[in-house]
């Protein structure tokens, strides 16, 4: 497998260490108006302002205090073995998204990793980003939520997800870059469940209500990617990873 370097350097261009103003009167609007799960961190990151606009929960979840988490601080605090695929995932994402002018509310992208605590911990998380807000077809700030699960499983290979209008085109930019990681996403994993339960190729594109050509887009660039040299080995291959449970 190829070895990248400089990873997330087109989002670095737009994020800064800057905490939110919690006393701002748009950081108590945000407090009363967006739902906060136990075991959960939110942030608002402001493009327009260059800085945090509103942080909930990071103390409980990672240590940090709500006045004291930025956005940098976010990007670093990722496991080692999670960083740079959680920084290739942020990028592509982020320069998919900047070329679209039209439901930017729509996109978002989870991602399944460890969170270092302020203490060193690693705390396992599901973590979800998304457009938050837009202006004239443009990305005015993202929100993500970070929930801790320790029911997660992790094996070598990292699980991501993507949604939006063009899901299907968003999913593929990703996959272009995402290659050089042990990665899969939701629907290439849903895809693979099918087969680890006997489904043929065109069994599974009825299942899934898409073309045999979809479904062999999903699965056979699995084989290079996991260098597994049948169905049966790569079935087994994601066993073996937790990737299917």
């Amino acid at each position: 497998m190829s070895e990248k370097k400089n990873f997330g350097d087109y989002s670095r261009n737009f994020i800064t260490n800057i905490p939110a103003d919690l006393e701002s009167e748009q950081a108590k609007y945000f407090r009363q108006t967006i739902p906060k799960f136990p075991d959960e961190a939110i942030y608002i990151y402001s493009f327009k302002e260059n800085r945090m606009i509103f942080a909930h929960g990071w103390e409980e979840v990672v240590g940090y205090k709500d006045d004291e988490i930025n956005m940098l601080a976010i990007v670093n605090m990722s496991a080692p073995e999670f960083a740079p695929f959680s920084h290739d995932l942020n990028d592509k994402a982020l320069q998919f998204i900047h070329g679209k002018t039209k439901n930017l509310e729509s996109y978002s992208f989870t991602i399944e990793l460890k969170k270092i605590h302020k203490n060193g911990v690693h705390v396992p998380m599901i973590v979800r980003v998304g457009v938050f807000s837009s202006d004239n077809g443009r990305i005015e700030s993202i929100i993500g939520r970070f929930q801790i699960n320790r029911s997660l499983i992790f094996g070598k290979v990292m699980r991501y997800a993507a949604y939006g209008p063009e899901k299907e085109k968003f999913e593929e930019e990703l996959n272009k870059i995402l290659f050089y990681h042990l990665a899969i996403s939701n629907k290439e994993k849903e895809a693979l469940s099918l087969v680890a339960r006997g489904y043929s190729f065109k069994e599974i594109a009825h299942e899934l209500n898409v073309s045999h050509s979809a479904i062999e887009k999903r699965i056979i660039p699995l084989y290079k990617r996991f260098n597994v040299k049948s169905l049966t080995h790569l079935v087994s291959f994601a066993y073996d990873n937790n990737i299917l449970p």
